[in-house]
């Protein structure tokens, strides 16, 4: 057997994990404006490139996967770096188009008015 790198030890550690855990429920505020419905919602410890965002028959979800979860001896554990995921039923008239953003942990999402002509498949661009 050979030594792991400590990259690669991290990486596999962070395998491991996202392969034994439930993805996080994610709390969400959500509110309208005079140009867009917005939620928002707080993701610790992930980047844009993390986060997915689909808009698909009046659902909205978005999930992100584990950041990084190095071998560690937790003297109390109750959240991982990532593994969130939520779905959101979108009001009607919502959705022609999807903008998100993602700064210092804080997922906004924004709604365009009108209905979507498709699913929408996206993820948030960093600020």
């Amino acid at each position: 057997m050979t030594d792991l790198s400590p990259h690669d030890e991290v990486a596999e550690s962070t395998a491991a994990t996202e392969r034994t855990m439930h993805p996080q429920w994610v709390p969400v505020n959500m509110y309208a404006t005079p140009g867009a419905l917005v939620l928002v919602a707080p993701l610790p410890a992930v980047t844009h490139e993390d986060v997915r965002i689909e808009l698909h028959d009046g659902t909205l979800r978005f999930w992100a996967h584990v950041r990084s979860s190095g071998p560690r001896e937790h003297l109390l554990h109750e959240w991982e770096y990532g593994g969130y995921e939520r779905e959101v039923d979108v009001p009607p008239g919502y959705g022609q188009s999807v903008e998100a953003s993602l700064t210092n942990g804080q997922l906004a999402i924004r709604l365009l008015p009108g209905d979507p002509s498709s699913p929408i498949t996206t993820t948030p661009t960093p600020l």
